[in-house]
């Protein structure tokens, strides 16, 4: 029997786990709910994990760990930790390490995807590519030059701090973190008047399979917003393929809609006809591991990093 490891990807709304082996199958896989963003403490989280660990720490040679913020990854350090803000300035990697006697490894989750992908998934083959995540904020990961992109502050790739709006810089919706999950939820709610907080995607995409029309309208609207700032990272990058993850992609409409919004918005741009056509053009892709691209990233880190990149 080879060796296994146990897998974490915090996220804002849940931390997902999974038994896993060198060859990055999945073997058991759960998830629990994450602490509360605003009020919780450190103290929150590891009695959320504690039990998790326990079960496994006799099984597992080593635990792989990815999560949303600018983060150190040769020890974890915290700058930012995202929707996790409680754990802003601890060291993950070491803390973890010293609770549980076990070898820790910690990585941005958008870099955990994006090395995934590019290791065997969707972006396999590509030398600059990159992965944007649809999770509680926007999670991202650059590859140029067949290289992750880190930078001095580990911040390449935050793309929830993208200003996307420069009439709303004061607030989330002027962010490209306001296009989380929840924000297509409050897209619709916007049109019909609902508590946005009890519409989830899967009722979306049901009330546009119905015909609805101001889900259609509130699909579009967030897909649009995806295809431009797409196209923004394609201009700024020359980027071949950017592939996108997170939950609510596995839904095929998601890709159609967005696919659609990329050439409504090609379509429209002012520049003349040569300009257009010689202007990047990524080509738009899912995420070939899905929700599990975090996990599998996360594991590949663990392998075979961390590196001089």
């Amino acid at each position: 029997m080879g060796m296994e490891y146990l897998v974490f990807d915090f996220g804002g709304t849940f931390i997902k786990y999974a038994i896993m082996n060198e060859a990055t199958e999945i073997l058991e896989k759960s998830k629990v709910p994450s602490p509360e963003t605003w009020t919780s403490s450190p103290k929150d989280l590891y009695q959320r994990i504690d039990p998790i660990v326990n079960r496994y720490r006799d099984r597992v040679t080593g635990i792989a760990l990815c999560m949303p913020g600018m983060l150190d990854h040769t020890n974890g350090y915290l700058r930012t930790a995202g929707a996790m803000k409680y754990m802003a300035g601890h060291t993950m990697g070491s803390e973890l390490r010293e609770r549980y006697g076990i070898p820790v490894s910690v990585e941005n989750d958008g870099k955990a995807a994006v090395l995934a992908e590019h290791w065997k998934g969707s972006l396999t083959g590509c030398h600059d590519c990159a992965v944007v995540i649809i999770g509680t904020g926007i999670g991202g990961g650059i590859i140029l030059n067949d290289k992750l992109l880190v930078g001095k502050d580990f911040s390449a790739g935050e793309y929830s701090y993208l200003c996307v709006n420069e009439k709303n810089t004061d607030t989330f919706a002027g962010y490209w973190c306001d296009y989380g999950h929840r924000g297509l939820s409050k897209r619709l709610a916007e049109r019909t008047g609902e508590n946005p907080d009890e519409i989830d995607g899967i009722e979306v995409f049901r009330r546009v399979r119905a015909g609805d029309t101001a889900a259609k309208e509130a699909l579009d609207e967030f897909t649009y917003a995806y295809a431009v700032q797409i196209y923004n990272l394609g201009i700024l990058l020359d980027l071949e393929r950017v592939a996108i993850g997170g939950g609510i992609s596995e839904d095929p409409l998601l890709m159609e809609s967005l696919l659609n919004s990329a050439d409504r918005f090609r379509a429209q741009l002012p520049f003349y006809e040569k300009e257009i056509e010689n202007l990047p053009k990524p080509e738009i892709v899912r995420c070939r591991f899905g929700s599990d691209a975090n996990l599998i990233g996360a594991l590949y880190h663990h392998l075979y990093g961390p590196w001089d990149r």
